[in-house]
């Protein structure tokens, strides 16, 4: 099932995206809500599909499907060809990095150049959303915590990603995360190692890899990030970026006002962002 947050007539509710419609889900509330009583809804929810309906989905805006996460966590340096291309070595242990709440943007959103700032960069991503608590998860068991996945951007300002040996300052700029264009839920994507990934700027392909080749798989990092904290539900994990970054190319190519950013994921569809320099 395909779950959205989407705005219609300056409401914004939950849906379901079935053939090119938007379906209500009748679920007060937001996609946190919905997610923590997936068990309980999931029928009913079902029916609402099955019933039809709706309104056009070129009609209504989507939204990041979760618009305000408890917690941002994204892993660096998971991708042997970005390993490489950034010239450092395969990490032993997983490193971490947190992107700040309001770096949360919609699938279709402009994406901000900051005042002053000139090394914006892309990251194209799986998105792993939590779906019930979790609190010390073997990797065995962490495919049932996950409520679902889409398609994330991990944007950054690669100056101030790099000034300090903390990441989070750089990669938690307004508007920095882009998620969506909806919540593919688990039960329909089963295993989410086997997704192929692009990333086109203006057209031009940048990334090209597969979830396949994750260093530390999404049920290790659950069981890594579990262990530390309590996961809850709707809280976001970026999975990691494969090799073809601006940052590492021969000149550098950062982006640039107008450029648009494209990211695609098997299974899960596509993001696209315009970049926009801030006012």
């Amino acid at each position: 099932m395909k779950l959205c947050t989407y705005t219609l007539d300056g409401q914004t509710r939950t849906g379901i995206v079935v053939d090119g419609q938007v379906i209500d889900s009748g679920v007060t509330g937001t996609m946190i809500d919905l997610i923590s009583d997936w068990g309980a809804l999931k029928p009913q929810l079902e029916a609402r599909a099955a019933a039809g309906g709706g309104v056009p989905l070129a009609s209504v805006k989507l939204e990041a499907p979760v618009m305000r996460p408890g917690k941002i966590f994204a892993i660096g340096l998971n991708y042997a060809d970005h390993i490489e291309e950034s010239k450092m070595g395969t990490p032993e242990r997983q490193v971490w990095f947190t992107k700040a709440q309001t770096s949360v943007n919609g699938p279709y959103d402009p994406i901000l150049i900051a005042k002053g700032t000139m090394t914006n960069d892309y990251e194209a991503e799986m998105v792993a959303v939590i779906g019930k608590r979790a609190k010390h998860v073997s990797a065995a068991d962490a495919p049932g915590y996950v409520a679902g996945y889409c398609v994330g951007n991990d944007a950054t300002e690669r100056l101030t990603q790099h000034a300090t040996p903390q990441w989070s300052l750089g990669k938690s700029f307004d508007t920095h995360a882009p998620m969506g264009p909806w919540l593919t839920t688990a039960d329909e994507i089963g295993d989410p190692h086997r997704l192929g990934i692009r990333c086109f700027v203006n057209g031009e392909k940048r990334q090209d890899s597969n979830t396949k080749h994750l260093v530390f798989n999404l049920w290790q990092q659950i069981e890594h990030l579990s262990a530390a904290m309590t996961l809850e539900p709707g809280d976001v994990i970026f999975t990691g970026t494969p090799g073809g970054i601006g940052a590492a190319m021969d000149p550098r190519r950062f982006l640039q006002p107008g450029d648009v950013v494209r990211i695609e994921i098997d299974e899960l569809g596509h993001i696209e962002g315009t970049m926009q320099a801030e006012a």
